[in-house]
């Protein structure tokens, strides 16, 4: 796909925060000097054509009360990776699932993050998890800080 000058200030706006604007869409056609149309029929089309897979909202969770984050690491057998995953992203309290491979000193293959209110509350969130899915080699490890939150920068 050719992408010309409208495109990419439209890339280059998109990858910026939407705000609060009850109709973001149209503010950024405003900002843009294009019509609400254009801006829409450009983002289809961008991702139609695979350019754009998704537009996605960051949720500050820590403002949300959320300030417990937990990576749930799980040690899941290869033939269970799918229904391991469908209950962990089941859970409204995960954001994030992950299948990675293996290390030699490292046995977990599917990663959830858990946001709470609490670490407790992640522990219990992944107790409930293993419960369910009988996969009892996991842990949670918690952050202690964020480094990054931001989108990435094109053009």
């Amino acid at each position: 796909m050719i992408l010309d000058n409208q495109d990419k200030q439209l890339i280059t706006r998109l990858c910026e925060d939407l705000g609060d604007d009850l109709y973001p869409f149209r503010a950024i056609a405003e900002e843009l000097n294009m019509p609400e149309a254009d801006v829409l029929e450009r983002i289809q089309r961008l991702k139609a054509s695979g350019a754009l897979r998704r537009l996605g909202a960051i949720l500050r969770h820590q403002k949300a009360g959320m300030t417990a984050n937990g990576m749930s690491v799980w040690n899941v057998p290869d033939a269970d990776i799918a229904r391991v995953a469908d209950a962990l992203t089941a859970c409204p309290e995960i954001t994030h699932c992950y299948e990675r491979p293996r290390l030699p000193d490292w046995p977990y293959n599917l990663f959830g993050m858990i946001h709470a209110k609490s670490e407790d509350d992640c522990r219990a969130v992944a107790a409930r998890v293993a419960e369910i899915t009988g996969i009892t080699d996991y842990d949670v490890l918690f952050s202690i800080r964020e480094f990054k939150k931001t989108s990435m920068k094109y053009f």
